[in-house]
């Protein structure tokens, strides 16, 4: 997860993979705070004591919740960026083409991950780490892809694209107008070029 820490995991068994999944759906829907360790146990179809047993708390749901959505986008993404050509721009058009996918697949109602910080900004929790890291991460992404088209400007691109790029989930998330990661990608296709020509 980015910079920081790797979070405590739990080993996954068949009844903690149904509360994973059960939660997964819940939390993205209703938001994490709205619900409760009794409903996720019962859409699970498990005990709450199968749940505590499992997971220990509803803190560790939130944080196998996020650290699944962060594990299955970032393999999404690896898919797409191994189909691209290598040369500059097009591996960075295709993390907006695959967040573009992701977000209709997976998230019509915006980014997991910037909907979780708006429920969770106390540090001490225990998925804040895999919060921000998740989007560090994506930080560290754009510039290290910027840094073959300008290496001089590689971070300030890089913090460009991340803007452009995590403004677009929110106004997917928003509805407010069509394709907005489309739009974030045309942009991103216009400041490369000034870029790659300056």
């Amino acid at each position: 997860m980015g910079t920081t820490e790797k979070p405590r995991r739990i080993t996954m068994t068949p009844a903690a993979r149904r509360v994973l999944a059960a939660a997964e759906k819940l939390f993205y829907e209703r938001g994490i705070h709205a619900v409760g360790v009794d409903l996720i146990a019962a859409e699970a179809g498990v005990t709450k004591k199968t749940l505590y047993d499992r997971f220990g708390s509803k803190e560790q749901i939130v944080v196998e919740y996020l650290v699944d959505r962060d594990e299955r986008w970032r393999a999404f993404l690896a898919r797409h960026l191994d189909a691209a050509r290598p040369q500059p721009p097009a591996p960075v058009l295709a993390v907006f083409d695959a967040s573009r996918a992701w977000s209709r697949e997976n998230s019509p109602k915006g980014c997991s991950m910037v909907n979780a910080h708006a429920e969770i900004s106390d540090a001490s929790h225990p998925a804040y780490p895999v919060i921000t890291g998740q989007k560090e991460w994506m930080l560290a992404l754009f510039t290290r892809l910027a840094r073959d088209t300008a290496p001089d400007r590689a971070d300030q691109l890089g913090m460009t694209l991340t803007l452009l790029h995590e403004g677009a989930l929110v106004a997917h998330g928003l509805d407010i107008f069509p394709d907005p990661i489309g739009q974030a990608r045309e942009q991103a296709r216009v400041l490369l070029a000034a870029a790659g020509n300056a």
